[in-house]
C-alpha cells in the first residue's frame, strides 16, 4: 500500500505496459518536474482531444501553466465552472537504447503524467508567486533579477492551476533487450547517452557591455 510519501495509484495512472517502470514516490515525481519546464498540457474542445505545449511552475504539490487571456485553455478553464479537465505531462530523455532488432529499440527515460482539473487563478497573491514560479522554474535566480510585471501586462495575463493529486512517474534505465537469438547478429547494441547542454550567454545587443554576468547564468 502507498504511504504518506508517494501518491496514490488510480485507475488512470498505472500503466497497462511495463507497470514495474511506474513509481508514485513524491520526491521521484517532484525531483522529475524540478528538472524541466516544458510540459504538454492536453484536454478537449468541441469532442476533440488538443496538447499543446507551454511553461510550468511548481509550488509544493501544486503546478501553474500560464497563456494569455485569449489562449483556448484558460477562456476555458475561466468559464467553466467546474474547472477544465486535464491531463498534463512531462518527459527527459536520458538515451537511445538500440538493439541488433528494430523492434526491440527504445528510450531510456523519465516522465511524470499528472491528470487533474486546471482552475483559473485569480487571487492576488497566488498569482504572483506563481507567475515567480514559472520565472524561477525555467532559470533560478531570474525572478529576483527582472522587473515582475506591470497592471496591464497581469491584466493579459491568465494563470491555471493543476494540484498534484492524481500523479504517476514512468522510468526506464538500462540496456537493450535483446533477444538470446538476435545476440550473434554483426549490429551494433547499447545506449547512446542523451543529454542538455546549455551554451554560452549571448548578450541583447543593447546590453551594457560593463554589467557583469548574473551568477545564475555563470553558474
Amino acid at each position: 500500500m502507498p504511504d504518506a510519501a508517494a501518491y496514490i495509484p488510480t485507475d488512470r495512472t498505472v500503466p497497462t505496459r511495463a507497470r514495474e517502470r511506474a513509481a508514485y514516490d513524491h520526491d521521484l515525481v517532484h525531483a522529475i518536474l524540478d528538472e524541466g519546464y516544458v510540459c504538454h498540457l492536453g484536454f478537449v474542445r468541441d469532442g476533440a482531444p488538443v496538447v499543446l505545449p507551454t511553461l510550468y511552475g511548481r509550488v509544493g504539490r501544486r503546478l501553474y501553466v500560464h497563456g494569455s487571456t485569449g489562449s483556448r485553455p484558460l477562456r476555458m478553464a475561466g468559464a467553466a465552472d467546474a474547472g477544465l479537465p486535464v491531463c498534463l505531462t512531462v518527459t527527459h530523455v536520458d538515451g537511445l537504447v538500440l538493439a541488433r532488432s528494430a523492434f526491440h529499440h527504445s528510450l531510456n527515460y523519465r516522465s511524470v503524467v499528472v491528470h487533474g482539473t486546471a482552475y483559473p487563478v485569480t487571487g492576488a497573491a497566488e498569482r504572483a508567486e506563481a507567475l515567480d514560479a514559472l520565472v524561477e522554474q525555467v532559470l533560478p535566480g531570474r525572478a529576483e533579477d527582472s522587473r515582475r510585471a506591470n497592471e496591464k501586462e497581469l491584466a493579459a495575463t491568465a494563470v491555471l492551476r493543476l494540484d498534484l493529486d492524481e500523479v504517476s512517474a514512468k522510468v526506464r534505465t538500462g540496456g537493450p533487450n535483446d533477444d538470446p537469438a538476435d545476440a550473434d547478429l554483426p549490429h551494433w547494441s547499447g545506449v547512446l547517452p542523451v543529454s542538455v547542454r546549455y551554451g554560452t550567454p549571448v548578450p541583447a545587443d543593447d546590453q551594457d557591455p560593463a554589467a557583469p554576468l548574473p551568477g545564475y547564468l555563470s553558474r
